[in-house]
C-alpha cells in the first residue's frame, strides 16, 4: 500500500462530491479513495502526495488542507 493522503475539503453538495471524485479518479497511481461527508474529509491512498491531491482539487476550484491535527 502506498501513501495515505487525508485532506479537509468543503463538501457542500452532491455536485461538489461528484466533481471531487471525478478529478481524483483521473489521477495516476491511486489505489483507493473515499469521501467522508460528515467530516468533510477526502482520503486517497496510492503513490501520491498531499500536494498532488491538493493541486488536483484546486484545479476544479476546491480548497483543501491537510487533515493532521484535526481529529
Amino acid at each position: 500500500m502506498g501513501n495515505v493522503v487525508e485532506l479537509k475539503v468543503g463538501l457542500h453538495c452532491e455536485d461538489c462530491i461528484k466533481k471531487i471524485l471525478k478529478a481524483i479518479k483521473k489521477m495516476q497511481d491511486i489505489e483507493t479513495y473515499n469521501v467522508d461527508t460528515q467530516l468533510n474529509k477526502v482520503i486517497v491512498t496510492g503513490n501520491i502526495t498531499n500536494e498532488e491531491v491538493i493541486r488536483v482539487l484546486q484545479k476544479i476550484g476546491k480548497s483543501a488542507s491537510t487533515w493532521e491535527g484535526r481529529r
